[in-house]
């Protein structure tokens, strides 16, 4: 259900929100200030111990990990797919999701310095995430899912940029920023396809391109920009990664990173087969958008093509004068990483051409067998977290706290109720026989006597006479004796 999607993505995002809060609390203790741009200062002028600096930075990188995506907390972007596809262009692919990116970014200083290993962290977590996105992403047939696990994926590229140091600061931000283009394209021809056809599975679609002419060049622009193809934006934003990781000697985020290229243009080349050629399999009657859907895809497609220019060093790469950490790092075009690169991608574009060039009711990567069954269970994680943390709160910890509700807290309401019934009965029955029996006597003293002042104050002067005469005659009696 979708709300069940909303409160997955909820309760993900803040358990990374916990370490996130720790780690604000760590650099504030340490600094003395919240400013980010004091604290970045205090760390680049050595006042801040690297070590910890190292545990405010992985405390921190905990809320990129659940905002942004990243193993263990990926498995909620994939579900809030379920949202109105412009909220998952928008959201999903150039804004929320870039939030821990960004702050990685903002805070770059912080991981720069932590000599404890926090950037080596970083970059281990993105290698395994863009990873396993990617082979997820090559299975799916929601078209929505596709693009989400791609987002995963190439989210870790961004963060595997970043992990490589001083030089890899700008090649990450610039895929940040050309990634905005083409993914949120992507997401608004999977909108318009989606529209067309009433369905979101591409096993229900194939041959729009026939009725979907401008939504099928704009798709396949934003994917070739994915795939990382010459000159689209996406190819030199990645490339840059690729280079540098290589550069740097950060060899396994090299391998990784141009591993998931690879597989980032075979999920592509699926998506746009399965979409737009062959036959139509679906039920409906495809068109095409109407020009407020179809404007923004050429408008989208069009700064995909061209924004990439911005970071190419043939064209003085305006991008790293922009944005940048120290000096500027002008690196230099790299012709052979630059073809391994492209000759990546056409492998997995031929790779998933064989394969999807003609529709086949059973998927052919289900030839892998377990592998296959692995990823379509999402590598069990799903149910770990079913199993391991949510179905035991659920059916355990809560029947706990029932129970302590129901026994203990219940039953310490039910005892002061009591006690405070038990002293209500006792102050009643002191009310009615102490206080009520001695404002009653006291009324009926002060009625007697009352009356005996009303027989004495009658206004009968023979009876004022007889009490004058009676009390002459006392007080003859008395001091006669006396």
């Amino acid at each position: 259900m979708n709300s069940d999607a909303g409160i997955k993505a909820f309760i993900t995002t803040k358990t990374g929100d916990i370490p996130f809060l720790f780690g604000i609390f760590v650099l504030i203790l340490a600094s003395g200030t919240s400013n980010m741009t004091e604290i970045t200062e205090l760390a680049e002028g050595g006042e801040i111990a690297a070590g910890v600096l190292t545990v405010g930075a992985v405390l921190l990188f905990g809320g990129a990990i659940g905002k942004s995506a990243q193993f263990p907390l990926h498995v909620w972007l994939p579900d809030a797919m379920a949202g109105p596809t412009p909220v998952s262009a928008l959201i999903h692919a150039a804004t929320m999701v870039a939030a821990g990116v960004y702050l990685v970014g903002r805070l770059f200083a912080l991981f720069v310095h932590a000599t404890g290993g926090a950037l080596e962290f970083v970059a281990v977590i993105a290698s395994i995430t863009m990873l396993i996105a990617a082979l997820l992403a090559m299975i799916q047939d929601d078209v929505k899912r596709v693009l989400a696990y791609s987002t995963v994926s190439q989210l870790a590229y961004m963060i595997a940029g970043l992990s490589l140091g001083e030089e890899g600061y700008t090649p990450g931000l610039f895929h940040l920023f050309t990634h905005a283009f083409f993914k949120a394209l992507l997401f608004l021809c999977a909108g318009s396809v989606i529209h067309a056809v009433h369905s979101n599975n591409m096993s229900e679609m194939g041959g729009l391109r026939k009725y979907m002419p401008v939504t099928f060049l704009t798709f396949a622009i934003g994917a070739a920009a994915l795939s990382g193809i010459p000159p689209l934006a996406g190819f030199w934003s990645k490339d840059e990664i690729i280079t540098v990781a290589f550069r740097t000697e950060h060899y396994g985020v090299w391998a990784v990173a141009l591993l998931t290229a690879i597989l980032t243009a075979f999920y592509m080349a699926r998506a746009v087969l399965l979409t737009f050629f062959g036959q139509y399999r679906g039920e409906g009657h495809p068109h095409e958008s109407p020009p407020v859907m179809t404007v923004p895809l050429m408008v989208l497609a069009g700064l995909s093509v061209v924004v990439g220019f911005l970071g190419a060093p043939q064209f003085g790469a305006v991008f790293a004068e922009w944005v940048h950490f120290g000096e500027v790092h002008h690196e230099p075009f790299s012709y052979g990483f630059a073809a391994v690169s492209i000759l990546g991608a056409i492998a997995g574009i031929a790779v998933g051409y064989g394969l999807y060039r003609r529709w086949r009711e059973r998927d052919p990567l289900r030839a892998l067998g377990p592998a296959y069954a692995l990823l379509e269970r999402k590598y069990f994680l799903d149910d770990i977290y079913l199993g391991g943390i949510v179905r035991p709160i659920q059916y355990k910890v809560s029947a706990a706290v029932n129970w302590s509700n129901r026994y203990i807290l219940d039953g310490i309401v039910h005892a002061f109720a009591w006690f405070a019934r038990l002293m209500g009965r006792t102050t009643d029955r002191l009310d009615r026989s102490v206080v009520d029996g001695a404002v009653n006597r006291v009324a009926i003293g002060t009625g007697w006597t009352g009356g005996l002042l009303r027989y004495i104050q009658s206004g009968n002067v023979q009876r004022y006479a007889v009490f004058l005469f009676a009390g002459v005659t006392i007080l003859a009696v008395i001091y006669t004796r006396v």
